[in-house]
């Protein structure tokens, strides 16, 4: 059917309320009528938009209406969905920051629920009846754990950042080595988090050389701090130099200014003992002197979002009571999954095996074998298409353990009936999501990253996928 007079045919495209009447009639249970609107306006706008680019010139009227109605169902079932959905994580990256980092374990899990069921005691001392500080309920584990004076928790390590630079050296000058100018993941840097604290950025050294006479000579009457920023998802090889924490702490001393440390990724664990990377633990830095330390929750910790501060209470007291704290806070389910995790860590036995973070890190390829088989197996049976078991490697991810890989046995398929690209878009659309990798035309699936549920869960996805 032709344009009318060289224009689009506008008078051909269904109208939204017949649209919205039609599904209804037809369902068997009462519809969200807000969600069904806005499903079958953007149904009709994305027919409009074809007809204007020239596009279903030859659709009659009421196939016209059929497409609209396809393309109003699906959009419903998607807003009347809820928008975060579980998803079987298959990559082997262990951090995958897309998919939320750190899995949580049980006991955190747990709390969460917990306080989740009523009110809890976030800020009232039971025992007195007063009003008392959200930010005590984990400062006791923290000092324990790690030998700080005291302790802060923020929303993530960035807000612990931009709070100790706007507390401790707001209008001043930070001194940083330019090989530590790190990015963080999503296009946020270091220096934009310090510019947003009113700190003016002083840049020492080269981008692969910084020695000590570097920060010395750049300390000048504006100098309010001087800041270390541990390279947690970089790594540097070759000719280069980096100026150790504890003589850093030895030259702010001497000038007396405060030392921070943006440890970035912080590890509790002694993950190196076991074989796995080089990452410094907490405890052991804080041996170390350095006034304020900080980093995030969700990543080797295995906890929720989080910015954790440690340091001297001579300049983490301050940052309690500067307003941006108000901004930055945790809320009572953050704060309860953080205590069962550090909990966790008062036997370094308990939280090798519960904490998810650390078990899927510290796993072995023979540990992982068996899921592998096992799946591979499923997929045989049901015909997915060519299976193999090959040796490949996983990652930490989540900007950790830079450079770090840890050996997996890997599940490799070739699917029969349907391209890479369009078996890894379906599985995505499964419910739960599976989320796999492409490598060399095949769909690779990790074991390192799902567990003996959701194992039998990829089996099943797959499997609709291919009928």
């Amino acid at each position: 059917m032709a344009n009318v007079g060289g224009k689009p045919d506008y008078a051909r495209l269904p109208k939204v309320d017949k649209l919205a009447l039609l599904l209804t009639q037809e369902a068997t249970e009462p519809l969200n009528k807000p969600l069904l609107i806005a499903a079958a306006r953007e149904a009709a706008a994305f027919l409009r938009a074809q007809l204007a680019q020239g596009q279903q010139q030859e659709s009659s009227k009421e196939e016209l209406l059929q497409q609209g109605l396809t393309l109003t169902r699906q959009l419903y079932q998607r807003k009347n969905g809820p928008s975060l959905k579980r998803v079987i994580n298959a990559t082997g990256i262990v951090l995958h920051t897309n998919l939320g980092r750190a899995v949580l374990a049980a006991e955190a899990q747990q709390a969460i629920e917990r306080v989740a069921e009523g009110y809890c005691n976030l800020e009232l001392d039971l025992e007195s009846g007063n009003r008392s500080s959200r930010h005590e309920h984990v400062r006791e584990l923290l000092l324990l754990l790690t030998g700080a004076e005291d302790a802060l928790v923020v929303n993530n390590n960035a807000a612990a950042v931009l709070l100790a630079l706007d507390t401790l050296a707001k209008g001043g000058e930070a001194v940083v080595s330019r090989g530590e100018l790190v990015e963080i993941g999503g296009s946020f840097r270091v220096p934009d988090i310090m510019a947003k604290s009113g700190v003016t950025l002083c840049e020492v050294g080269c981008s692969n050389q910084t020695h000590l006479s570097d920060y010395a000579d750049a300390i000048n009457e504006r100098t309010a701090l001087l800041l270390k920023v541990h390279p947690s998802n970089f790594k540097q090889l070759g000719f280069c130099a980096a100026v150790d924490l504890a003589d850093l702490v030895e030259l702010g001393h001497q000038h007396q200014l405060p030392v921070m440390y943006d440890l970035g990724s912080g590890c509790f664990y002694p993950l190196a003992a076991d074989g796995v990377g080089e990452e410094p633990q907490v405890a052991h830095i804080m041996q170390s002197g350095p006034d304020i330390l900080c980093f995030s929750g969700d990543k080797l910790l295995g906890g929720p979002q989080a910015g954790i501060i440690l340091g001297k209470s001579a300049y983490v007291q301050p940052m309690k009571v500067n307003p941006l704290i108000r901004a930055l806070r945790v809320d009572k389910f953050t704060l309860a999954a953080l205590e069962a995790t550090l909990r966790l860590y008062l036997d370094m036995g308990a939280a090798r095996s519960k904490i998810p973070t650390l078990a899927r890190i510290l796993a072995t390829p023979q540990q992982l074998q068996p899921q592998a088989e096992r799946l591979a197996a499923l997929l045989r049976k049901a015909g997915a298409g060519e299976v193999e078991i090959v040796m490949g490697t996983s990652e930490a991810g989540g900007g950790s353990l830079p450079g770090q890989e840890l050996p997996s046995p890997l599940v490799l398929l070739k699917p029969i009936k349907l391209k890479v690209d369009t078996f890894t878009r379906a599985l995505r659309e499964q419910d739960p999501a599976v989320l796999a990798y492409v490598r060399e035309d095949k769909v690779v699936f990790d074991p390192r990253t799902f567990d003996e549920e959701e194992l039998v869960l990829v089996a099943e996805a797959v499997q609709k996928t291919l009928h």
